[in-house]
C-alpha cells in the first residue's frame, strides 16, 4: 500500500538551490523524492516530513518583493525520531542555531505535551524547529 501524500507540503523559495540542497541533504538528512534541475526545483523528504525547494526562475508566486531572510514570521516544526543525533549534525556543520536543544512542555487543555527541540535557520532564513515527542503528562 502506497503512503498517502501529506495534505500540506510547504514550498520554500531559495536564493541558491545547490547551497540549499547541500544544507537539507548533508546537514539535515533529507532525501530527494524527485527534482527538476532545469526548473531549480526539488521535493524533499525526511521521515515523512516533506518540503519543496525552488530557486525562482520563470513563473513564481510572490505576494511582494523577495528579500533575505525569506522566512520572516514563519517557523516549520518537523518531528524526527532522534533529535539529539540531528542536533549533533547541525552543530558540526555550524549553521545558525536560533534555539539550542531544550526540553519544553506545552499545555493542551488539561495535559502537557513534551518536546525535545531546537531551532536552526536555513541558508535563506527559514526557521526549522526539529523536535522529538516526549509524550504527555497532567498539566
Amino acid at each position: 500500500m502506497a503512503e498517502a501524500t501529506p495534505r500540506l507540503i510547504p514550498e520554500l523559495l531559495v536564493a541558491d538551490i545547490a547551497a540549499s540542497l547541500r544544507f537539507y541533504l548533508d546537514v539535515l538528512g533529507f532525501t530527494i523524492l524527485y527534482e527538476r534541475p532545469e526548473e531549480c526545483f526539488a521535493h524533499l523528504d525526511r521521515e515523512g516530513a516533506r518540503i519543496m525547494l525552488e530557486q525562482p526562475v520563470g513563473r513564481t508566486f510572490l505576494a511582494g518583493p523577495l528579500q533575505h531572510p525569506y522566512g520572516l514570521g514563519m517557523n516549520l516544526q518537523i518531528q524526527v525520531a532522534d533529535v539529539e543525533v540531528l542536533y549533533a549534525s547541525v552543530q558540526t556543520a555550524n549553521p545558525l542555531v536560533i534555539l539550542p536543544i531544550e526540553e519544553s512542555w506545552y499545555r493542551r487543555d488539561a495535559r502537557l505535551l513534551g518536546n525535545r527541540q531546537f531551532v536552526v535557520q536555513d541558508p535563506d532564513g527559514y526557521l526549522l524547529r526539529f523536535f522529538e515527542d516526549l509524550g504527555t503528562r497532567p498539566a
